[in-house]
């Protein structure tokens, strides 16, 4: 669709520059999108492998957990899992991955997390709580990664309707219009020549 400008000159070149900014914005904008999704992609599949390993773990924690149990009554498994002296500390900032804010999450372990007395507790309990610890930095980077896919997979949306909008909108009203305004500028021009050479016959005769 022609957008609404005198045909002028002035307006040409003026059109011309934004023509020129509009194809290289559209270029930087389709490189930018393009590396996102390669990051994407590769990003998704370490989270599915990630996953994967995630899950296998809790499993184990959850089967040791039930055998252990089957051999201690509730009150006793509770209370010897309540006295642990190995906190987790999760800190999170935020880094920033192309123009994009992400989350970065660091994790620290301290303390011994079979503080209760090993003579009392079945070896399955010390299986699924060693496993459980294998298994929390991995929780929490899964779900600092998941957490980058859903921004980046935002952005890469909001990145493809600005591409779009260049290429399929912008760019070609903006070639439509200076084609418009450079035929009106070249009948102009004729239309000059043609007065010029009736005026230079008037005067002649």
């Amino acid at each position: 669709m022609r957008i609404a400008v005198n045909p002028t000159r002035m307006e040409l070149l003026q059109l011309r520059r934004r023509l020129a900014i509009a194809v290289k914005g559209h270029k930087l904008l389709k490189d930018k999108q393009d590396e996102m999704i390669r990051r994407f992609l590769l990003m998704t599949e370490e989270v599915r492998d990630l996953r994967r390993e995630t899950e296998r773990l809790l499993g184990k924690v959850y089967n040791r957990t039930l055998m252990a149990r089957a051999q201690l009554s509730e009150a006793e498994l509770r209370g010897n899992l309540l006295v642990s002296t190995a906190p987790l500390q999760i800190a999170c900032e935020r880094d920033v991955i192309m123009n994009v804010q992400v989350p970065a999450c660091s994790i620290a372990e301290a303390g011994d997390p079979f503080s209760y007395s090993p003579l009392s507790m079945p070896g399955e309990l010390d299986e699924a709580v060693a496993s459980l610890r294998k298994a929390m930095p991995l929780l929490i980077k899964l779900a600092q990664m998941e957490k980058t896919v859903h921004l980046l997979a935002i952005e890469i949306e909001r990145i493809r309707r600005r591409v779009n909008a260049l290429e399929y909108v912008l760019i070609p009203n903006l070639q439509e219009t200076i084609r418009y305004i450079s035929m009106k500028l070249d009948e102009l021009e004729r239309e000059g020549i043609v007065r010029l050479m009736k005026i230079k016959e008037i005067v002649r005769g």
